[in-house]
């Protein structure tokens, strides 16, 4: 079994939790098509500007079990960044929640205890560019065992 990390924003989060279903991009099949059922996969959302004043931080949204093998739809229930244009993130993977963070876990603080993030400083960059990733069985437990 793997733990894999889901990089996300909020809206989209949003929609993982509502619909238990998480996708990607085509350009990220040979990722998720290494998913099994079983695996667990927590969603990352990052920093959110809303206004001058306010900033939601990086956080951990919730943990889901994978239920289903890689399957594509092109029905669009995912928000893509303006970046990615029509992106329907047709790649996806059927979850079953198994506990939604509210509020969120933050991020920032686990991050010096992390073990996927070796550059402590330039952290973000085992982050940035990717949909998922695999993170260790001692990153998952911290994370979960936040509460």
């Amino acid at each position: 079994m793997e733990h894999w990390l889901a990089i996300s924003n909020r809206d989209n989060s949003k929609v993982v939790i509502k619909n238990h279903i998480w996708g990607v991009p085509k350009r990220h099949i040979n990722t998720i098509s290494k998913t099994k059922p079983g695996d667990t996969l927590l969603v990352y959302v990052g920093q959110q500007v809303i206004d001058r004043d306010t900033t939601l931080p990086p956080a951990i949204t919730g943990c889901f079990e994978i239920t289903s093998e890689v399957y594509e739809d092109t029905k669009p229930i995912f928000t893509a960044p303006p970046k990615l244009g029509a992106e329907v993130f047709p790649l996806r993977i059927k979850l079953r929640p198994i506990k939604i963070f509210d509020p969120p876990i933050e991020f920032k603080p686990l991050i010096s205890e992390l073990k996927f993030i070796t550059n402590k400083t330039q952290w973000s960059g085992h982050i940035r560019g990717q949909a998922m990733r695999i993170i260790p069985e001692e990153d998952y437990q911290l994370i979960m065992n936040q509460r």
